[in-house]
């Protein structure tokens, strides 16, 4: 083999090398505004489960910027509390965040420019936008949902299991109570109302997935047979 044909295939293995690591990407994830805000980002980027770098665009701080000079006290707050977020995820150990420069002008909106980045990265957006998510989605581009993966992480309850409880409001259905659990999972307490206000323990009789989330459906136990409340 000839030099010359040596040195031509090589050249078309780096080519075809370059075109496949711009296809699969290098794991960058782009941040938008309302992930940064919503904070759960700095969290699951601590425990060490992200890997890849994040990419902050010029035009989400500079969105984010605009939030916190704001009149209106709590966009202020939100605004504040987003670059606290930036700032917590730059001293996270071992994590790599890109603030960059590139801009497209011709595209006016923010989630426009998320967009017209990650095609140009071959990146994914983290976002917890699910108007956002479906956008891109619909182009052709990865997103990550915060939401979808607290949502994936929820415990999982099943029929039969005990739990406790706080009511704290009536439900639609007449004599329902409606509590939560520390991750915002709905308990719809059958027979709850005369609980309002009360810990109670219960009894998980059904789950059920919307698009709103995960809801639980209990009963009271101290409404079932003493033995089943023993033996539960």
């Amino acid at each position: 083999m000839t030099p010359n044909i040596i040195r031509a295939a090589v050249t078309l293995l780096s080519t075809w090398a370059a075109v496949a690591l711009r296809r699969r990407g290098d794991g960058r994830k782009i941040l938008d505004t309302s992930v940064i805000i919503d904070g759960r980002i700095a969290d699951v980027c601590e425990t060490g489960f992200v890997e890849g770098g994040l990419v902050v665009p010029k035009f989400v701080l500079q969105e984010l910027q605009h939030i916190a000079d704001a009149s209106d006290p709590l966009r202020r707050a939100r605004g504040k509390r987003g670059f606290e977020i930036l700032e917590r995820l730059q001293r996270t150990p071992k994590l790599k965040v890109e603030v960059m420069e590139r801009d497209f002008p011709q595209v006016r909106e923010v989630d426009g420019k998320l967009m017209e980045l990650a095609r140009a990265l071959s990146a994914k957006i983290l976002t917890n936008d699910a108007n956002l998510g479906r956008a891109a989605q619909l182009r052709g581009i990865e997103v990550l949902n915060i939401n979808a993966l607290a949502s994936a992480l929820r415990p999982v309850a099943l029929p039969g299991e005990p739990m406790r409880v706080l009511v704290v409001r009536e439900g639609k259905e007449a004599g329902q109570g409606v509590g939560y659990l520390d991750d915002g999972t709905m308990v719809v307490v059958d027979g709850g109302r005369r609980y309002l206000s009360q810990t109670i323990e219960v009894t998980v009789t059904n789950v059920l997935q919307t698009t709103a989330g995960r809801m639980i459906f209990t009963r009271p136990r101290d409404e079932e047979p003493a033995s089943k409340v023993r033996h539960g």
